[in-house]
Parts: structure tokens; sequence; C-alpha cells
């Protein structure tokens, strides 16, 4: 059993106990957060639109944190325009708990 859940402009495929890292959440270590689904499979088939209304997944926050640093540099050619920049995005960690269809 599967899902393809959206969060935060992109869309995942999860199943029952997968560890994701998704944009950052307004959220708590240890809250419960609901995602909105976009389709899924189970043992009666894959379900797509209205069929999957009112499916659920439920997953818990396990923490906010930084990713790793970036380095971004721009310049433009045969000018003496130049510029080093670092960039460290927000995510939050969640581990999915269930899925109902």
């Amino acid at each position: 059993m599967y899902a393809i859940i959206e969060t935060g402009g992109k869309q995942y495929k999860v199943s029952q106990g997968d560890v994701i890292y998704v944009e950052k959440l307004d959220k708590m270590e240890g809250d419960s957060v609901d995602f909105k689904v976009i389709a899924g499979q189970d043992k009666k088939g894959f379900h797509v639109g209205s069929e999957v209304a009112s499916a659920k997944v439920i997953g818990k926050v396990i923490k906010t944190d930084k990713a790793k640093k970036i380095t971004v540099f721009t310049y433009k050619p045969k000018k003496s325009c130049k510029r080093k920049m670092g960039h460290r995005q927000f995510y939050t960690k969640v581990e999915i708990e269930s899925i109902k269809f």
C-alpha cells in the first residue's frame, strides 16, 4: 500500500513507516500532521480523484533542522562582477504513521 501526497509544492510517494524530508512545517517535535492525498494504491487497486477525497495520510514530526550549506556563485563574464553566497534550507523530518483509504 502506498500513497502520493503533496506538501510544499512537491509530491512524494510514501508507504507506512517511511521517513521523508519535506519543506519546513510549522509543527513542533512529536506533533502529528495530515497530508493532502493525490493518489494511492491498496489491495483493491489504484485510486485517484474523487476516490481519494476521504483518504488520510498521517505523519509524526521527528525534527526540524537546516540542510547542508550550498554555495551559490554568480558572475558576469568579461566584467568585474562576482558574488559568492551560501544558503541553508530549513526542512522537517516526518515519519509516516498510517495511510487510510
